[in-house]
């Protein structure tokens, strides 16, 4: 099994990988840097230095001095009252790249908690322990994170081995007993936005994938229509500032280089619809905000989110109070690839469109063999339209929602966690969408005879090892898992 270090921090990669099952491991220098951050904590509340969520109330309460011999309850009571999450929980796979996120703010050694808190959480995650963390109810981050740390005091509920069982019996089956949590330790268990950055590491994975099939499907659809290669010339496309566009083109070129199809189409058309000849700038721009997002995803794991942040050493004490834990950079980034993806399906759309509309594909209508008797891909089409339209409900900024909370003290929200579960979203339906599209170019081929390019032969073979022609001799819903499947969990070939 594949194991991640935590150095560091981890990257986003990282997190998703072990949000997909890799282990987890803290380096010494990880360790050491949480050890010396929790001595300084130890010196702040010996000396009495006055800091917020370590011997202060938090939120509204900030300015409520809470004496040593409540500092533990204080903690604990965090836990409780911030365990507000409603409805279905997340996957686990969300869950547990929140989790890996987690750990790695706390090892950039900022924090202030026990090693033996940071290393619990490694426990669970390396024993297939995944807390049980409703998805909704939070404006950031507070419920998400402190429904996971529930379990570390024994408390809510997690899976394990596909079973429901109370916080105390999940700690058992990683080998744990519940701890007693200390000064800052509630604090730092709820606080940061390792919530939104986690998810957003899964956005990024799966965004990536989205963008290299929705390169691949489109050169099998514009080769099925037997579209005008031309667009794509390197050429013309050079006449553009160099960016993602010429990596699409040429994709797109490889794709369909020495396709009979296309040369048998040469000549027919001057050009070709928008949603074929401009996807090297469609699919070329989202490919540009996905570099983008994935450095503001890079930085905010390299980036303490922690509030407040410990700094300086057990003879000299520092404490910051700062707004580190306001995610409004991710939240933009999330909105803007949400939107990004949600163009690049809704021109797939269009695509599935022209595949299945007679009156431009020259191809039997909605790739039915027998049209009239057989309804072949008409309501699939309706299906994508669905998805498209509610892509483009999901793609309203999540960053201007705003509302006040905590009595005044906290009266700008940046919803970065809802943005990031809304890109998630939003990439879901893609998939879908794609999924529909791959199905219809597949079937369109089925009518071609001229020879597949090498390009999109691989494409079509890839499509047929896991979905067979369709003749309306199935229910069609169970082809378009397949193939959603398919773009969720393989590369294109």
């Amino acid at each position: 099994m594949t194991e991640i270090v935590v150095d560091t921090h981890l990257g986003w990669r990282d997190v998703a990988a072990v949000a997909d099952g890799a282990r987890l491991e803290l380096s010494g220098a990880a360790k050491r840097r949480i050890t010396n951050a929790r001595a300084v904590v130890e010196a702040i509340v010996d000396k009495g230095i006055r800091a917020y969520g370590v011997n202060t109330g938090v939120g509204a309460l900030c300015d409520v001095v809470v004496d040593r011999p409540l500092q533990r309850q204080l903690s604990h009571n965090i836990l409780m009252s911030h365990a507000t999450g409603i409805g279905a929980p997340l996957g686990i796979v969300e869950t547990r790249a929140i989790m890996a996120t987690a750990v790695s703010n706390y090892a950039l050694g900022y924090s202030g908690v026990r090693l033996e808190v940071v290393e619990a959480l490694v426990r669970l995650l390396n024993a297939g322990v995944t807390p049980l963390v409703p998805a909704k109810g939070s404006v950031g981050y507070l419920s998400h994170m402190a429904h996971i740390a529930l379990v570390l005091i024994g408390a809510g509920r997690a899976l394990v081995g596909g079973k429901t069982v109370t916080g105390a019996e999940a700690l058992a089956a990683a080998g744990l007993a519940p701890l007693e949590l200390v000064a800052k330790e509630g604090l730092s268990l709820v606080n940061g936005i390792p919530c939104a950055t986690g998810l957003a590491s899964l956005a990024l994975k799966r965004a990536e994938r989205v963008l290299d099939w929705a390169d691949a499907i489109a050169a099998l659809t514009i080769e099925a229509l037997m579209g005008n290669p031309a667009a794509f010339d390197p050429v013309a496309l050079s006449l553009r500032a160099p960016s993602s566009l010429q990596v699409v083109g040429a994709t797109l070129r490889d794709r369909l280089a020495g396709s009979g199809i296309i040369a048998a189409g040469a000549g027919r058309k001057t050009q070709d619809a928008l949603s074929m000849r401009a996807v090297p700038h469609v699919h070329g721009a989202a490919r540009d905000v996905f570099t983008a997002v994935a450095d503001v995803v890079s930085r905010e794991l390299a980036s303490v989110s922690d509030n407040p942040a410990i700094v300086g050493t057990p003879d000299e004490p520092g404490v910051h109070s700062e707004a580190h834990a306001v995610g409004a950079a991710m939240g933009h980034a999330l909105d803007q690839l949400a939107i990004a993806v949600a163009e690049v399906a809704a021109m797939a759309e269009r695509r599935l469109d022209r595949l299945v509309n007679p009156l431009v594909s020259g191809l039997p209508a909605f790739l039915a063999a027998d049209s009239g008797v057989s309804s072949g891909f008409m309501i699939a089409q309706y299906a994508a339209v669905s998805l498209v339209n509610e892509n483009r409900r999901l793609s309203l900024p999540a960053g201007l929602d705003g509302g006040i909370t905590s009595a005044l003290q906290e009266d700008h929200l940046s919803h970065a966690t809802p943005a990031s579960l809304k890109a998630l979203s939003v990439i879901e339906n893609a998939e879908a969408i794609l999924g529909i599209e791959l199905l219809a170019a597949g079937q369109a081929h089925e009518f071609r005879h001229e020879g597949r390019a090498a390009g999109t032969e691989c494409l079509y073979r890839q499509l047929r090892s896991v979905v067979a022609p369709y003749a309306d001799d199935r229910p069609l819903a169970d082809d378009m898992a397949s193939a959603a499947d398919l773009i969720r969990t393989a590369s294109p070939a």
